[in-house]
């Protein structure tokens, strides 16, 4: 059974199997203006954050995948931690095995005082554990976290588009050296042939328009009387 609240800031995924419990944190969530939505088991908030189990996993391997049919923005989990099949702290522990989850940060419930229980869930990753019946100032705790992480994604994000335009620029000037160097390695052009005077070349005219012949004229026979 899932439902979902009205459009709201912050996204919250509540995860309890006692319908009672999940009625009443999602009246306190909604009074505290969050975006609800609930779940009544471990294995079906595993499905809505776009998660399932791999069953064919080895033992050293996380047991969690990300789905890419499936990406829904959840800013924080609220969970019980007693509830048949998979508990408040397996799946705890799930989301904290998956690298693109990880961060979301995981709110535990009981209505046990167990210490040992409680230490256990923190050390795996818990933001706080609260005891039932969980009470509308116990959920003031929870915005705190909220702006941790969504801070932490900010920077995150930041350092990601910083890195992408470092390396733009290495992969710029690497091509820009690339080029120079194919320049550097082309011969260099023919140097051009020197010029000729122009009254040679009038001259060589000259000289190729006459034949040896025609240079002086000829009077044979000729008496030239004075």
């Amino acid at each position: 059974m899932v439902m979902a609240a009205a459009d709201s800031q912050f996204h919250v995924l509540a995860v309890d199997d006692s319908l009672i419990d999940r009625k009443l944190i999602e009246r306190l969530l909604k009074t505290s203006s969050y975006q609800v939505t609930t779940v009544d088991s471990g294995s079906k908030a595993l499905e809505f954050l776009g998660l399932y189990e791999d069953d064919q996993s080895g033992p050293d391997s996380p047991s969690v995948s990300l789905s890419n049919q499936q990406e829904v923005g959840v800013n924080l989990v609220i969970t019980d931690y007693c509830m048949p099949g998979m508990t408040g702290y397996d799946l705890l522990k799930k989301i904290k095995e998956s690298s693109s989850l990880r961060n979301i940060p995981v709110v535990i419930m009981s209505s046990e005082n167990v210490p040992s229980r409680i230490n256990r869930c923190l050390e795996e990753g818990a933001e706080e554990f609260f005891l039932k019946p969980v009470r509308l100032s116990d959920l003031s705790r929870l915005r705190p976290h909220i702006m941790k992480t969504k801070s932490k994604d900010q920077n995150q994000g930041k350092e990601e588009n910083e890195e992408k335009q470092e390396e733009s620029s290495e992969s710029s000037e690497v091509s820009q050296e690339q080029d120079q160097q194919v320049v550097d390695q082309q011969p260099p052009p023919p140097p051009p042939p020197p010029p000729v005077p122009a009254n040679s070349n009038k001259r060589k005219a000259m000289e190729e328009g006459l034949s040896p012949d025609r240079t002086r004229p000829r009077y044979n026979g000729i008496t030239t009387v004075v």
